[in-house]
């Protein structure tokens, strides 16, 4: 998982440096283009996966103490 995390962060970092990048420095419109098809939805994913990648401690703890009812 932290794996998993660090990699999401790393992501979601590249795609707000991008994200600012296209904002202040004004390049030709296709590579705002680019930037905004590619980036934004990355940021968003990343942010996604940065937020699901590890359950709270207690979440665990319960889950461990539960049984499976099953189907």
């Amino acid at each position: 998982m932290d794996r998993l995390k660090s990699t999401a962060w790393l992501i979601f970092i590249i795609s707000v440096l991008a994200i600012l990048y296209a904002l202040i420095f004004n390049p030709a419109n296709w590579m705002v283009y680019a930037i905004s098809l590619v980036f934004i939805p990355l940021a968003i994913l990343s942010l996604g996966l940065v937020s699901m990648a590890r359950g709270k401690k207690e979440d665990e703890e319960g889950k461990t103490r539960e049984p499976f009812i099953g189907y």
